[in-house]
């Protein structure tokens, strides 16, 4: 791979924050980054079947961006930042494990092993 690690977790963590914010304003009740309520999966038992159908689609990923870290949304009075920098930090560590995977895959496709 010819991209930085650095720039690869950078571009990883604006993509997963982007993807947290509008997968939550399109498919829950209003537009956050993360839901008030709790409801980290929104849409799954909306009664509009296209939200039904998306939120089904976009589960899997959901689920291993967010699952992990879940009960941290669960605390009432929990602030705000800590719980973006436990997100920052989680989905840091897949981008370096992804970053590690595809720069081995790629290595092998060039060195031909």
């Amino acid at each position: 791979m010819k991209i930085s690690r650095k720039k690869f977790v950078l571009g990883f963590l604006i993509l997963a924050f982007a993807f947290q914010f509008i997968t939550n304003s399109v498919l829950g009740p209003e537009v956050r980054l993360f839901p008030a309520n709790g409801e980290w999966f929104p849409g799954t038992e909306s009664p509009m079947n296209w939200k039904n159908k998306l939120a089904t689609i976009l589960y899997p990923v959901k689920y291993i961006l967010i699952k992990p870290l879940s009960f941290l949304g669960k605390d009432p009075d929990a602030p705000p930042p800590v719980l973006i920098f436990a997100f920052a930090m989680y989905w840091s560590a897949i981008a370096l494990f992804l970053h590690f995977l595809l720069s081995l895959l790629f290595r092998r496709k060039k060195t031909g092993v």
